[in-house]
C-alpha cells in the first residue's frame, strides 16, 4: 500500500510539472532557425520536449486560438483586446531584419541599392526590367541587365509579409493607398512560395529574381541582400549594430501586451526593415508555465545562439520587462 502511494505521488508530480508532457508550438518561419536551436539546447539540459513546427504566422495564430498548440508564434502582434477574447497573453522573444534580396549575375552582397520609391514600383508591377532608371540612378557602378524583374513573394499567411507591408505602407502613398498591409494581401504580381524556406529557395532558382526573407534565410541560403533606405535617407546594411539599434528605440509597453513594430525607427545608423517576434500562450494552459521556463531559459543561455543565427536578442530591460509581464500575469 505505502508504495502504490508513493508510486501515486510521483506520477501524479510528472503530470502536474509537466515533465512528461510534449510542448507543442507552431507559427512564423521568421525565427524558426533560432527557436530550433534553442529547443535542442533546452533538451539537451533538462530532458523536456518542445516540438516547433514552422508554419507560418498566420498559422500560428489560427492553432493558438483554436486551443490545438501550447504556443503560437507570430510576427504579427494581436492588439489587447484580441488577445483577452482568446484569453492569450502576448510578449516578444527576439527581433530581426528582413531584406530584399536578388539573383543576379555579377552583382554582390549589399552591392545593389534600391530606394524606396524603386522597391514599391517592383512589387506593384510598375517597374518591370532591372535597368529601369528609378534602379540604374542609385546603381551609375552597376551593368544591370535588360531583363524581366522576376518577383517572388510569400504565398501563405505571413508575420514577415505583414511587417514587410507595413514598410512599404510608410514608404510609399501610392502602396499605402492600393495594396495596405497584413499578413495576407492582394499582390499585384509575382510567383508565390511558402514560408521563408520557400521564397529563399525560388530566388535560388530563379534568374533575375527578387524577394524578401529574414536575414538568417538569407545568410544560410547565401543569397546576395540588397542595400534599403531608412528615413534619413542613409543606405544601411542588415548587421547586429543596426538591427538592435531599431529594438533600442523601440516603445514597448508591458501595459499594451508588447504591442509595437519596429518599423523606420529613428537613428542615422538604424537598419529601417527589422521585425519584432512574438509568441502567444493561453493565460491558464496547463503547458503554459513549462512554455515560459523554456523561453526564460533561452533568455538566459540563448543570445549567442540566436546572433549566429541572423536574429538579434532583446535588450536585458526589455527581458526584464517580460519576466515582470509572466510574474504579473502568473504564467508560472
Amino acid at each position: 500500500m505505502k508504495k502504490f502511494t508513493i508510486l501515486a505521488l510521483l506520477l501524479s508530480f510528472l503530470t502536474t510539472s509537466g515533465a512528461s508532457e510534449v510542448i507543442n508550438g507552431a507559427g512564423a518561419s521568421f525565427p524558426a532557425h533560432a527557436y530550433m536551436v534553442w529547443v535542442k539546447s533546452y533538451q539537451k539540459a533538462t530532458q523536456n520536449k518542445i516540438n516547433y513546427q514552422s508554419i507560418g504566422s498566420g498559422g500560428g495564430i489560427k492553432q493558438i486560438k483554436a486551443g490545438t498548440i501550447d504556443f503560437g508564434a507570430s510576427d504579427e502582434p494581436l492588439d489587447s483586446l484580441e488577445l483577452a477574447k482568446h484569453k492569450l497573453v502576448q510578449f516578444p522573444t527576439l527581433s530581426g531584419a528582413i531584406v530584399l534580396v536578388h539573383h543576379l549575375d555579377g552583382i554582390g552582397d549589399n552591392e545593389l541599392k534600391l530606394s524606396n520609391e524603386a522597391i514599391a514600383g517592383i512589387f506593384l508591377g510598375d517597374i518591370k526590367r532591372w535597368d529601369d532608371p528609378k534602379i540604374t540612378k542609385d546603381n551609375p557602378n552597376l551593368k544591370l541587365p535588360h531583363a524581366p524583374i522576376e518577383v517572388v513573394r510569400r504565398s501563405d499567411g505571413s508575420g514577415t509579409t505583414y511587417n514587410f507591408t507595413l514598410f512599404l505602407s510608410k514608404v510609399s502613398k501610392v502602396w499605402a493607398d492600393t495594396i495596405g498591409y497584413g499578413k495576407a494581401i492582394s499582390w499585384q504580381t509575382g510567383l508565390g512560395a511558402k514560408g521563408n524556406e520557400g521564397v529563399t529557395h525560388l530566388v535560388k532558382q530563379t534568374k533575375n529574381a527578387i524577394g524578401y526573407v529574414e536575414l538568417s534565410y538569407k545568410e544560410q541560403g547565401g543569397l546576395q541582400a540588397i542595400l534599403i533606405q531608412n528615413p534619413e535617407n542613409n543606405w544601411v546594411k542588415a548587421e547586429p549594430s543596426s538591427i538592435q539599434n531599431a529594438a533600442m528605440f523601440a516603445d514597448w509597453d508591458k501595459s499594451k501586451d508588447f504591442n509595437t513594430q519596429l518599423i523606420n525607427q529613428k537613428g542615422k545608423d538604424t537598419y529601417p526593415l527589422v521585425s519584432p517576434t512574438f509568441i502567444l500562450v493561453p493565460k491558464t494552459g496547463k503547458n503554459t508555465p513549462a512554455v515560459i521556463d523554456f523561453f526564460d531559459y533561452a533568455f538566459k543561455n540563448g543570445d549567442k545562439e540566436a546572433l549566429q543565427m541572423g536574429l538579434t536578442p532583446l535588450p536585458e530591460a526589455t527581458k526584464k520587462m517580460v519576466r515582470d509581464y509572466w510574474k504579473e500575469h502568473n504564467l508560472r
